[in-house]
C-alpha cells in the first residue's frame, strides 16, 4: 500500500485532476485540505516550500512535496500505473 498524502483545496480543478488519477489507479491517500488564504497555508508551505496546491507527498519513494498537477499525474502514472 502506498503511503501518499495530498494537500488540496476544495473546488480546485488542478486538485481534482490529481484526485481523478489517484482514483483511476486505485490508490489510497491521506487528504489535507488547506485554507483558501495563501497566508494561512503554513502546513503545505513547510512541506513544499510554496503555498500552491495540489502538493503530493510519497514517503515510500522519497517525494517530500511535489507541486504542479501535471507533474503529479505523470509521476503517479509512471510510478503506480500498470
Amino acid at each position: 500500500m502506498a503511503n501518499l498524502e495530498l494537500y488540496e483545496l476544495e473546488g480546485c480543478p488542478y486538485c481534482a485532476k490529481v484526485i481523478r488519477k489517484l482514483d483511476e489507479l486505485g490508490l489510497e491517500y491521506e487528504s489535507h485540505v488547506v485554507p483558501r488564504a495563501h497566508s494561512e497555508r503554513t502546513e503545505v508551505e513547510a512541506v513544499s516550500g510554496q503555498t500552491g496546491v495540489p502538493v503530493l507527498v510519497d514517503e515510500d519513494h522519497g517525494v517530500e512535496g511535489m507541486p504542479e498537477s501535471d507533474d503529479i499525474v505523470e509521476y503517479l502514472e509512471e510510478t503506480y500505473g500498470q
